[in-house]
């Protein structure tokens, strides 16, 4: 089997791990909303449609605009890493080790990279609800994601996709309570998910890889308490790529060789939707 075989083989391990790791892989576009291009550029659908006006019984229907057009943007960030497993520790099959292999790369690194630049893309977006806060007891968690529904409530935002992130503690803080007194705030929201405060910051700095590596809480970033996203405000999207050498094909050594690359466009907030989108934030910091 040739190398190329075996990328086509790899990579959609690497999707599944992506899928199974990362907190917001649910807000990725499918076809209809993204089409990955070439060149780093990827178009997202964008509609929009005019409101109503009167119907005149000589000239008939007001003309509006409706339109569906696809807005090209480039993604945000390309990222790579070189994964190695030496020939000696190879197991018979290849699939076994580069299993466990791109599963720890994934859990430890990239899920947790891309969901900090997308909550902190998402987060620094100009325009979106945002409120400055200290949540300390189940009681002012309750109060804050009332206030984040009622916002979005008035502003007739969709409710059947509301998707909320939010941390552990808080979410703990809520499990702690009577049943009852989280439970009515909490079915407001399609979805709960826990993303642990190590992804949930509003701005971040990415490590290039010449002497450091990863991600960290940029200076003048803050934690956030909980991020309230309706899916149509938002899209991202990724992209992976993998490269296979064999043990006599590496240069460097006598390895294994999976040469790590992805696109990613950690989130297009439209512009037309920012109400969709409400961050609630630790004061003081």
């Amino acid at each position: 089997m040739n190398n190329i075989e075996l990328s086509t083989i790899y990579l959609p391990m690497l999707d599944e791990k992506y899928k199974a790791e990362a907190k917001t892989s649910v807000l990725d576009g499918d076809e209809t909303v993204a089409k990955k291009g070439g060149n780093g550029e990827i178009k997202i659908a964008k509609l929009d449609i005019s409101a109503l006006g009167d119907f005149d019984r000589k000239s008939g229907y007001t003309k509006g605009n409706t339109t569906l057009t696809w807005e090209t943007v480039k993604y945000d960030k390309e990222r790579s890493q070189d994964l190695r497993i030496d020939r000696l520790d190879n197991a018979e099959s290849l699939g076994l080790p580069f299993a466990k292999l791109s599963g720890e790369f994934m859990r430890l690194h990239v899920a947790p990279e891309t969901d900090a630049a997308r909550i902190a893309k998402i987060a620094g977006t100009a325009g979106i609800g945002k409120k400055e806060e200290t949540l300390d007891t189940g009681d002012a968690v309750i109060k804050a994601l009332r206030a984040c529904t009622n916002e979005m409530d008035e502003n007739e935002v969709v409710e059947g996709n509301r998707i909320l992130f939010i941390t552990p503690t808080l979410l703990g803080m809520l499990d702690d309570m009577e049943s009852y007194k989280s439970k009515g705030v909490l079915n407001r929201f399609s979805q709960v998910i826990k993303v642990p405060q190590t992804r949930m910051y509003t701005k971040i700095d990415l490590k290039d890889g010449k002497t450091e590596y990863g991600f960290v809480k940029a200076a003048d970033g803050k934690e956030i308490n909980f991020l309230c996203v309706e899916k149509s405000a938002v899209v991202s999207a990724m992209e992976q790529f993998v490269k296979y050498f064999s043990p006599d094909q590496d240069q460097d050594g006598d390895s294994h060789v999976f040469k790590y690359r992805n696109y990613n466009l950690y989130a297009h907030c439209y512009e037309n939707k920012l109400a969709g989108i409400y961050c609630s934030c630790k004061a003081g910091e």
